[in-house]
């Protein structure tokens, strides 16, 4: 059943973004893990594209925060405005409180407005003058930044990096997916008529399904431990994946094994996800930064030397 619907929502999100199938899994993965997500890339390859047609074809509401050096947490949280009528302090909710949040150039806020969206991301509840209130769900920010133009920019700490559950980038389209971008926008852009597939009470159960139906062998979870606990070994690596990364790891793998149409975790679904659920948390040391080494090439190194279960040595 979960593999039907995944189908649906893919094939309704490919009317609006082409050729990106694999990146649209992974946001799909993302929401049924309950978890956020980070799209980085250039301008103009459909970042915000992605994150309205996942809104739309799940039935969410959907709010996008233009972050700026000169917005306010408060901005994004929302305030307290006195009602001269009523005599009482009403809240406005903020953009956040929305189920699918774009937050369009994360890092050109200042690290005080980045701040506010922690509380509302791994808690999943925000508190405005003393009073705490819960998100709508389900809740996701897919959050997009610029990765060439660091000018005016506050990069994200490695706090915040470790929220997202996974990192995407789509990158730039190929020749004969172009021409299809050029074919199809001709008249009227596909996300203007695209109609959600699957209502909120279904994704909702969707996701409290993936848990309790994919099973995980104990010989996986080893897998993911021995990837998670090579990286804090590496030579190159200043600052490994926490505790965090394998439970994201753990959790994504599960999702990912449902949309094939399984209820069991293979290590193959533990490669697939292993950078963009491991690649933002590590920090490359000093001297492999000079040597142009990535975080995502250093996990390249470690799923080929990290022994699969089940494997044998030739």
């Amino acid at each position: 059943m979960v593999r039907a619907v995944a189908e649906r929502i893919i094939a309704n999100v490919e009317r609006a973004i082409v050729g990106k199938r694999g990146e649209i899994e992974l946001a799909l993965v993302a929401m049924l893990c309950q978890g956020h997500v980070l799209i980085e890339d250039v301008p103009g390859v459909g970042k915000t594209v992605l994150a309205k047609a996942l809104a739309r074809s799940v039935g969410c509401t959907f709010k996008r925060i233009q972050f700026t050096p000169d917005l306010l947490p408060s901005d994004v949280t929302g305030i307290s405005i006195y009602n001269q009528k009523t005599g009482d302090f009403e809240f406005r909710p903020g953009p956040i409180v929305a189920q699918v949040v774009l937050a369009d150039e994360i890092n050109r806020a200042t690290p005080k407005t980045q701040s506010a969206l922690l509380e509302c991301m791994e808690e999943r509840q925000i508190t405005v003058d003393g009073v705490t209130r819960a998100m709508p769900r389900p809740f996701i920010v897919l959050a997009t930044q610029n990765p060439i133009e660091y000018e005016g920019t506050f990069p994200l700490p490695e706090a915040q990096l470790d929220r997202f559950l996974l990192r995407v980038r789509l990158g730039y389209p190929g020749i004969a997916d172009e021409l299809a971008i050029l074919d199809r926008q001709q008249i009227v852009h596909p996300l203007d008529t695209l109609e959600p597939v699957v209502d909120v009470a279904e994704l909702i159960a969707l996701q409290d399904s993936v848990r309790r139906v994919v099973r995980v062998d104990p010989l996986v979870r080893d897998y993911i431990v021995a990837l998670v606990t090579a990286s804090r070994r590496h030579p190159d690596v200043h600052l490994g994946a926490s505790p965090r990364g394998s439970l994201a790891l753990f959790r994504t793998a599960q999702a990912r094994a449902t949309l094939y149409g399984r209820d069991y975790v293979l290590p193959d679904d533990v490669k697939a996800l292993a950078v963009p659920a491991l690649g933002h948390r590590l920090i490359v040391a000093p001297g492999a930064r000079i040597r142009n080494v990535s975080p995502d090439t250093l996990i390249e190194e470690l799923l080929r030397s990290v022994p699969v279960p089940g494997a044998r040595v030739r």
